[in-house]
């Protein structure tokens, strides 16, 4: 792998400066009203006398208007550009999320929860695919990382956020504490809606705040990838929508990601309730010690995907975190009578389940192109995060038929060590990045100009 210049660094610094933060605080409000719904539960449940059984339906049912609707999404999404979509994503998402305020009833949880799924769909393939328009392979673990770190920041920020709103919003102006939650983590996402469409550009070319030789920059790099998937494919790399549905590496990653999410989600939703019964009855106190897990996570996320960016390796970095986070959960289930015990083994738990994320996440996209790489990262993420209704699903079941959700915990577990064998059976040739090694003509002249930067 040649050595990046001084000036090609530069160019991506600039990228990620411009692109990077935007995303990261779109998203934060994506993921605040898509889990928002575990804080909501602490009172709405009583409020609306609906069992845990229900509310895990409710919680999970969004994923299947996910399921349903990424893939096309994502391709629609290539017809209409990711700046018009991208905003037209967040608007609804926004309207639908703050419409849960008005629930009454089990079938209005359902339908809602699930419409919201069906608006949100797109959105995660569809930034994950519009990066692949900026960041070659061999820098997507780092710049996902950056991105994906607003998953853990999410929490970190938004728990302690949500728990300071029902605590202090309950009977304001006639409404319930959960219903003021919804409206209030769901006007910044409309808001944010009118933003995107004047700050995003939809692809390197169209953006005037690179001049011509930066641009040149990252089109001869995209170029370079694209030969090294070539290569890699043994000079057979075919762009089509079919080429996608017929790559059985594309399916191991996306049954891999489903057992990985139905061990993540399933402990997203319902940890506020895990820790409320472990005896911490304080609102605000349960948000701070629900970010705490994500702290750890964020830090060793961080750490993970540099490190899979330096060695350049990928399964590894992700088969070890998988199973540092099913020692983690099956120890917190363990020791789930121990508020203190259970919260260390579930902060080891998040450190492994988040610090695999964004190296996985580059996969799809590093072995596939044009409409069958929007086509694969969609493909992935939906069916990974049709996980997301059966984790929490089954968790509230077992909750409401065992009284606890220990045994729960430990079918998450088992789902989290399955990803290790399921990401090794991947060869290594298409799962870690490579750069070709061609030197262009604008290589040159990027070296003969690196020294002004210095």
């Amino acid at each position: 792998m040649k050595t990046p210049t001084v000036f090609e660094n530069a160019v991506y610094s600039k990228v990620t400066r411009r692109l990077i933060p935007f995303l990261i605080l779109c998203y934060f409000f994506a993921y605040l009203d898509r889990v928002n719904v575990g804080f909501a539960k602490l009172h709405m449940q009583d409020a609306l006398s609906f069992s845990d059984t229900v509310y895990g339906l409710g919680a999970g049912i969004f994923f299947i208007g996910y399921f349903l609707f990424e893939l096309p999404s994502n391709l629609l999404m290539q017809r209409f550009g990711p700046r018009f979509w991208i905003a037209r994503i967040m608007a609804t998402w926004a309207v639908l999320s703050a419409g849960m305020m008005f629930v009454t009833t089990p079938t209005q949880f359902y339908v809602i929860r699930f419409l919201l799924g069906v608006a949100e769909a797109g959105f995660f393939p569809g930034i994950v695919f519009y990066l692949t328009l900026w960041f070659p392979s061999w820098r997507s673990a780092r710049t996902l990382g950056l991105f994906i770190l607003v998953t853990p920041l999410s929490t970190i920020i938004g728990s302690p956020l949500s728990g300071l709103i029902l605590k202090l919003f309950e009977d304001v102006g006639g409404l319930h504490n959960w219903q003021w939650l919804f409206l209030i983590e769901a006007i910044p996402s409309f808001l944010l809606a009118f933003v995107v469409l004047r700050y995003l550009d939809n692809d390197v070319k169209s953006a005037k705040w690179l001049n011509d030789s930066e641009k040149q920059v990252i089109l001869d790099d995209l170029a370079k990838d694209a030969l090294h998937r070539a290569q890699s494919a043994h000079g057979k790399v075919d762009s089509s929508l079919s080429a996608m549905f017929k790559n059985g590496y594309v399916w191991l990653l996306a049954l891999t990601f489903f057992s990985f999410n139905i061990g993540y989600y399933g402990i997203n939703f319902w940890l506020p309730s895990i820790i409320k019964t472990s005896g911490i009855s304080d609102d605000f106190q349960i948000g701070l010690l629900a970010a705490l897990p994500y702290i750890f996570g964020a830090a060793f996320m961080v750490w993970n995907s540099r490190h899979s960016d330096l060695k350049q390796e990928r399964r590894w970095h992700i088969a070890i975190p998988a199973i540092i986070g099913c020692v983690g959960l099956t120890l917190s289930a363990y020791c789930s009578g121990s508020t203190f015990w259970m919260m260390t083994w579930i902060c080891l738990a998040m450190s492994g389940t988040l610090a695999l994320i964004p190296t996985y996440i580059s996969l799809p996209g590093a072995m596939l192109s044009g409409t069958a790489a929007a086509a694969g990262i969609a493909l992935v993420n939906s069916i990974g995060n049709l996980a997301g209704f059966f984790g929490p699903t089954v968790l509230g079941w077992l909750k409401d038929t065992t009284g606890s959700t220990d045994s729960g915990l430990y079918i998450l577990a088992g789902f989290l060590l399955l990803v290790a064998p399921l990401i090794m059976a991947l060869p290594a040739r298409l799962a870690n990045p490579g750069r070709s090694s061609v030197t262009t003509a604008a290589d040159k002249q990027h070296n003969a100009t690196q020294h002004t930067y210095r």
